[in-house]
């Protein structure tokens, strides 16, 4: 299977996975919130915190899927790297917050994880495309 193959399958599980796990936390996010790893969650009106989440994610999966789709591979690749911070960024909180470190690592850390290693081969895949370009 060629690279080209592999980055496609990895970035659209990923836009896949990102949308539905955001439109979980817009749909229904009292189910949904215990899994993101922190102790606890707000109390009383909450719940517009956790739709904005949702909301967060869905828009980040819009991104990459609207590249991928339009074939923007190179700028695709760029926003997995970036989009990555955000989960390590959820990865820091639920440790920061005295969350589930094993939720933090499995959930948050290996997906920010994945996401960078996708980005990072998209990023190889497209080197040739770019210095043929600039060659020019």
């Amino acid at each position: 299977m060629s690279l080209k193959k592999i980055n496609t399958v990895l970035a659209a599980a990923f836009i896949l996975f990102i949308l539905w796990f955001g439109s979980q936390y817009i749909l229904s996010p009292e189910t949904t919130a215990p899994t993101f790893g922190l102790p606890s969650w707000p109390s009383g009106d909450g719940g517009g915190f956790l739709i904005t989440k949702g909301i967060r994610d869905v828009v980040m999966g819009l991104v990459l899927g609207i590249l991928l789709v339009t074939g923007h591979r190179r700028a695709l690749g760029w926003a997995l790297l970036v989009e990555a911070l955000a989960a390590y960024g959820d990865m820091t909180t639920v440790l920061a917050h005295h969350g589930s470190v094993a939720t933090a690592l499995s959930v948050h850390c290996l997906t920010a994880t994945l996401m960078v290693v996708n980005g990072l081969l998209l990023m190889r895949e497209t080197r040739a495309v770019t210095a043929a370009l600039d060659a020019a």
